[in-house]
């Protein structure tokens, strides 16, 4: 079967990590992506984090911009614009990611753009939002983490708040990007679609607003703890490797506390027991793993269908069948990443090429646009 997403043009004007990774789901599965960066050093992502060894370029890049065709342009200068105004005159996506004001400064709002192809998708992904009094700020994945509610309960209870060791914003916010893209292309009108960090994380928050709002409450700290799943965590075993439990529902509880040895106890027979007695359950399963070895322990809970999973590092993922059983780790060129993000089984994307050198394609772009349909 043929790409599910190859009839789509899509131009990515974005930078770094939201936006481009928005654009990246859609060449992942067949869109025709073309990536504009400015002449000279083009995306900072380029340069970002660690390099490859074999070649020095940007492990980020290859991984985020795979898929795409590239060409260099300056949006300033009068026949670069009008290349891009070519291309916006046959495309169904502009993702972009400048802060809001940018492109009607460049001539080339919405406006603009909507007049030339009343169907264009203009996805605007921005630290705050189009609109609202910070919408001028520069938008950051650590700010709007900070600021959506996620880094005041992340860390342990005596401690800091925390944000979290990845980019973890900027792959959220593309898929939301992607998705709202997908609503707005399905409703066959051209409109904007207004995606920011920001709002994406305080999504993530769950029902946190709705019971501060009602009851004042606010979730504390607790590390790897849950307020309301006992226990829920990560404990440590004689062998000194990591286990990770749930109990988050009332059945996987109840099995978690058979293999505690504490069935029947009617402490923790529901929610509200557990929460209350969570000291008591929280020293129960630090002395269960801590008396044995990460195997058994996993085996004892996996025969009782209890919820466990190994605290796994790249070095195991690595060499994990699972992982390669599902083809989670791809190679890309030559480029070991992440594999599809998600599996149809009719109409399924496909890994072309990883990300390109700065202007790769840009000769056959400015010759052709869009190829021999254009």
């Amino acid at each position: 079967m043929s790409a599910p997403l190859k009839d789509l043009r899509v131009i990515d004007l974005s930078t770094v990590l939201a936006g481009p990774n928005c654009a990246r789901y859609f060449a992942d599965f067949g869109a025709d992506v073309i990536k504009i960066e400015k002449p000279g050093e083009g995306d900072s992502l380029r340069g970002m984090a660690w390099k490859d060894p074999r070649d020095g370029t940007g492990l980020w890049w290859k991984l985020v911009n795979r898929n795409k065709r590239n060409i260099a342009l300056d949006l300033k200068l009068d026949a670069d614009r009008e290349i891009f105004l070519k291309l916006i005159d046959h495309a169904n996506v502009l993702v972009e990611n400048f802060r809001p004001g940018t492109l009607e400064r460049l001539g080339i709002g919405p406006d603009v753009l909507l007049k030339r192809n009343n169907k264009l998708v203009i996805t605007r992904v921005t630290g705050f939002g189009q609109t609202g009094p910070y919408k001028d700020r520069p938008g950051f994945a650590s700010i709007a983490e900070s600021m959506s509610g996620l880094a005041a309960i992340s860390g342990e209870p005596d401690g800091p708040p925390m944000l979290p060791p990845i980019a973890l914003t900027d792959e959220l916010t593309g898929v939301v990007a992607a998705f709202a893209t997908m609503v707005a292309l399905h409703s066959k009108v051209g409109q904007v679609v207004d995606v920011n960090l920001l709002e994406t994380m305080f999504q993530m928050m769950g029902p946190l607003i709705s019971v501060f709002k009602l009851t004042g409450e606010q979730q504390p700290r607790l590390g790897s703890q849950l307020p309301y799943t006992v226990p829920r965590g990560v404990y440590q075993c004689n062998d000194g490797k990591w286990v990770g439990v749930s109990a988050s529902s009332d059945t996987v509880a109840a099995r978690v506390i058979e293999v505690l040895g504490c069935a029947g106890d009617q402490r923790f027979l529901t929610f509200a027991g557990r929460v209350a007695n969570r000291e008591e359950l929280h020293k129960l399963m630090v002395n269960f793993c801590s008396n044995r070895d990460s195997e058994r322990v996993l085996k004892i809970f996996t025969d009782a269908q209890a919820a466990i999973g190994p605290v796994l590092t790249m070095a195991e993922i690595a060499v994990d069948p699972h992982f390669a059983a599902r083809q989670a780790i791809a190679i890309v060129g030559a480029t070991p990443m992440q594999g599809l993000f998600a599996s149809l089984s009719m109409t399924p994307g496909e890994l072309r090429w990883e990300g390109r050198a700065l202007d790769a394609d840009g000769a056959e772009i400015r010759k052709n646009f869009w190829g021999s349909s254009y």
